[in-house]
């Protein structure tokens, strides 16, 4: 079996939408052998690696042909293809379906150690057995590329609303002044979500499109991973986690639910975080008071997929309807926008969550070096003092009384406002308000 060259790489003709991740990915190259760029189907990786990048040799592992003749001599295909690139990268797309290519990569970057040797993309990280992580240490880049943020469809600079939430005097007036966006707007974002080829489709066809796009995720990539005897119990499971994205889950509870043990259920968790389908956001914990929640939330990884598995529409959120369905929606669209831009701040940033037995709950807690900013997230025009009461507890008398805490409150209204020291409502299109490119 031979691979067809494509060494150059020419630019398709539809319309591409920039990708923030493009220059992380050609700076990696510069300093790491191995560089690998997870995510999960669909969200861009190959457009990424092939159209963006435009350098380099391309196969793809997704030809079951390429697949066998990968598996049946990994070590010799990889000698006779990277020295026919050069010094180009080799670019090898859905890595991930071949489990015998990490220890074959491994044999040829000991041997070289020139860096851009390999591109792997695939749908889950191809270097999780211990050994072969160990082995090679500081050798392998893993970048994660997410579902589009709002800045990259509107042609816009990542975000660097953490950065500016983390110094000493947050400047309100130093922010861009945000867009005019109406409550109708964020719910078309929501419904949306952020997988290129799906999210301009008309409601029907995107969800649809979404709905088909989990089956083939269980179908395909799953089975890449993990051998599941109960692939309708996975189903339901996503589901569930689509009705409870941005909360905490009681896993006995939703293991009946499910129709599985605990056990099983937390490996389908695993699974799916592994997959990018679902993002677990662990608990922050001071380690002084017995009275905090250790329970992770999981947030679904886009709510467009979400929406689709609800079956959600515009009308969903007509003031006749639940009022509680956007909350959780709209708090998962906000974690996965700062989420998706903390890559391209000056500072290193972590998500948790709070909570402790009182009933008190900090959506988010961002932390670096240099502080902490406790986020909360509210579905509504109209934001007071009031809704800041858990996060001026924990900063003044709580567990973060030692710490610098600046607060924000994302909301749908439309005016920046600060709430005293260290408080700020902010609307959520603060989110991408930067000067378009």
């Amino acid at each position: 079996m031979s691979f067809s060259s494509e060494r150059e790489l020419p630019l398709r003709t539809e319309h591409i939408l920039p990708r923030h991740l493009s220059a992380e990915l050609k700076d990696a190259l510069t300093y790491s052998r191995v560089v690998n760029v997870v995510g999960a189907r669909q969200v861009g990786k190959t457009t990424l690696v092939r159209d963006i990048l435009q350098a380099g040799r391309f196969i793809s592992l997704d030809d079951d042909a390429v697949l066998e003749a990968m598996e049946a001599d990994p070590w010799g295909q990889l000698q006779r293809l990277a020295s026919e690139t050069g010094a180009l990268p080799l670019i090898i797309d859905e890595a991930q379906r071949s489990p015998r290519l990490p220890l074959a990569i491994k044999r040829v970057v000991d041997l070289h150690d020139r860096k851009g040797q390999f591109v792997l993309t695939g749908s889950s990280n191809v270097f999780t057995t211990r050994h072969v992580a160990d082995s090679l240490a500081g050798r392998v880049v893993t970048l994660t590329l997410w579902p589009l943020t709002i800045a990259e469809t509107e042609y816009r600079t990542p975000s660097r609303i953490l950065d500016w939430a983390a110094v000493e005097a947050p400047d309100i007036a130093a922010l861009p002044d945000s867009e005019p966006v109406t409550r109708d707007d964020y719910i078309e974002c929501v419904l949306q979500g952020g997988f290129p080829e799906i999210r301009d489709l008309d409601a029907r066809r995107r969800q649809l499109r979404y709905r088909q796009y989990v089956d083939s995720i269980i179908d395909r990539d799953v089975t890449d991973i993990l051998r599941i005897r109960k692939s309708e119990a996975l189903k339901r499971l996503i589901n569930q986690l689509a009705i409870r994205t941005g909360t905490e889950l009681n896993l006995t509870e939703l293991g009946k639910l499910v129709g599985v043990q605990r056990v099983t259920m937390e490996q389908y968790l695993d699974l799916l975080t592994r997959l990018s389908l679902v993002i677990r956001l662990d608990a922050w914990s001071s380690g002084e008071h017995r009275r905090e929640i250790k329970n992770a939330k999981h947030h679904f990884a886009d709510t467009g997929i979400a929406c689709a598995l609800r079956g959600l529409t515009k009308g969903s959120f007509d003031i006749e309807a639940n009022p509680s369905a956007l909350g959780g929606l709209v708090e998962s669209f906000v974690f996965s926008e700062l989420l998706r831009s903390s890559p391209y701040q000056r500072n290193d940033f972590r998500f948790y969550h709070w909570r402790d037995r009182r009933g008190r709950e900090i959506d988010m807690l961002v932390e670096c070096d240099n502080g902490m900013v406790a986020v909360e997230v509210k579905a509504s025009t109209m934001v007071g003092l009031q809704d800041f009461r858990h996060q001026r507890w924990f900063a003044t008398e709580g567990p973060g009384q030692n710490r610098r805490v600046n607060s924000i409150i994302f909301y749908l209204g439309e005016h920046k406002l600060r709430f005293g020291e260290r408080m700020f409502a902010l609307p959520v299109s603060c989110l991408w308000s930067q000067p378009k490119n």
